[in-house]
């Protein structure tokens, strides 16, 4: 199985690589693109399925209840361009600026180290080789060279580290006398972090206005602990003083120490050594909360409407008790499509300790299966208990008789920069206990998917679910007289 991005809702090629290559399940989540997005890539597929005369089946995954941070106040307006240097210092590649009007952005047609804008009448008069001279925010001065006039702009390059901000003084120099002056246009705002430490308090609020990082006075005191919404405050609710938290698939830990009306009073207890940076729209994870959330929301309803007109499998996000499975089943039945394929996704504590009567429930559906998500599953149990948990998972949908899709960061890095870790490569080696692995997007997940099928072609000789098959060893026929 792999996931489709959004950004391939258009690409027929990579649909058709994909089936050429033996792959056959494409998952579709939800939680991302709209339904013309999703029908330009089922369109795709369908075409691929002609073409190649092979066919895939569709999981398309809801949403859930998605409990996440809020937005954040925008960072600073700066723009930081950096040449590539080598070892000594030394600069291999210097800094791309793609340079358009001020008046009438235009957006590059290559790849940029980074956009700017300038007064339209100073960049009519750039020729190549002209010098783009200008005083950043640290006051150092620099000068860009221009390489390539194109449509709408000239591409600069820079050998030197430059911290732009809006407003910048500039002057165009050619051969040292001076065509121009002007100033640097508008800057996105970077997008607004918080910098937690360990023992630092933090502030999870009901409300969704914009978080902003602690406050401190001259001295450094605290004056105000830094904040962020929360985007399902309901849960507030349901958890108490003592339980943990964790941000962003646990890259942040913190305790409840305090529950109010308006927020809880999170102690940071798990950071990396120089702190950790904490954005919006980043995952939480509630692993000792017993939450009440829906199993179906709003936008799933809708969404299900799709799903059971064009996909073969729908997938069940934070799935936590069997009345979540029966009502996603009722909804089926309700849309006359009760025949759909239902996949409970593992990915919560309380849904791996409900899973028999969780698997009880998904048996009253004709199709039924079990996604192991190890990415939120060993956030919620621990890291040092996924792979007992998983094992467990494996150990009893076998007993039931239920197939399973290993997923979450399976050949990761092979899939995202063509080179595959140690690691990884025993992981898809261990997946061969599943009936289906998932591969996420990336760049190169035609290596990804040849990779892991020439891994699980040589490992099913070995294993069979949670059997080893005990099969003539090759090396042994080297010792044979």
């Amino acid at each position: 199985m792999v996931t489709l991005p959004d950004e391939s809702a258009l690409d027929f090629a990579l649909a058709r690589r994909l089936l050429e290559r033996g792959v056959e399940c494409v998952r579709i989540n939800c939680a991302h693109g709209d339904r013309d997005t999703w029908e330009r890539m089922l369109a795709n597929l369908r075409r691929a399925e002609e073409l190649t005369g092979r066919s895939v089946r569709v999981l398309m995954d809801l949403a859930g209840p998605k409990l996440r941070t809020g937005p954040l106040e925008p960072g600073p307006r700066v723009l930081k361009l950096k040449p590539q240097r080598d070892a000594l210092g030394s600069v291999v590649r210097p800094a791309r600026v793609w340079v358009s009007a001020v008046e009438a952005r235009v957006p590059p047609a290559a790849p940029a180290d980074g956009e700017v804008g300038i007064p339209a009448a100073l960049l009519a008069k750039v020729a190549v080789l002209d010098q783009l001279e200008l005083t950043d925010a640290r006051g150092a001065s620099r000068a860009w060279t221009a390489v390539a006039i194109a449509e709408g702009g000239v591409w600069f390059e820079s050998s030197a580290t430059t911290y732009c901000v809006p407003g910048c003084k500039l002057r165009l120099s050619r051969d040292g006398r001076p065509l121009g002056d002007g100033v640097l246009g508008p800057i996105e705002a970077l997008p607004g972090e918080l910098l937690l430490q360990r023992g630092d308090t933090l502030l999870l609020t009901r409300e969704l206005s914009p978080g902003r990082d602690a406050r401190r006075d001259a001295a450094g005191a605290l004056l105000e602990p830094a904040r962020i919404g929360c985007t399902l405050p309901e849960v507030f609710e349901d958890v108490r003083v003592g339980e943990s938290v964790w941000f962003d698939d646990g890259r942040i830990g913190g305790v409840i120490r305090g529950v109010n009306e308006r927020h809880l009073e999170l102690e940071v207890t798990q950071a990396g050594p120089r702190g950790a940076r904490l954005g919006a729209d980043k995952g939480i994870n509630l692993p000792e909360s017993r939450l009440r959330l829906p199993a179906l929301t709003a936008k799933d309803l809708q969404d299900l409407e799709f799903i059971a007109e064009h996909a073969d499998m729908v997938a069940l996000s934070f799935v936590h008790e069997a009345a979540d499975v029966h009502l996603l089943g009722g909804q089926l039945e309700r849309l006359g499509h009760g025949e759909l394929g239902i996949v409970l996704k593992i990915e919560t504590r309380r849904a791996f300790e409900q899973l028999p009567s969780l698997l009880l429930a998904a048996m009253r559906s004709p199709r039924d299966g079990v996604m192991i998500a190890r990415g939120d599953l060993a956030v919620e149990v621990g890291w040092e208990r996924l792979a007992e948990v998983q094992e467990e998972i494996l150990w009893i949908c076998e007993a039931a008789h239920i197939p399973v899709i290993w997923a979450t960061q399976v050949l990761e890095s092979l899939a995202k920069t063509g080179r595959p870790s140690r690691a990884e490569i025993t992981d898809a080696a261990m997946s061969e206990r599943a009936e289906c692995v998932m591969l996420n997007k990336g760049p190169q997940i035609d290596a990804a998917v040849e990779v892991l099928d020439d891994i699980l072609r040589r490992m099913q000789g070995h294993q069979r679910k949670k059997s080893a098959m005990l099969r003539p060893l090759r090396i042994a026929a080297l010792f044979e007289g």
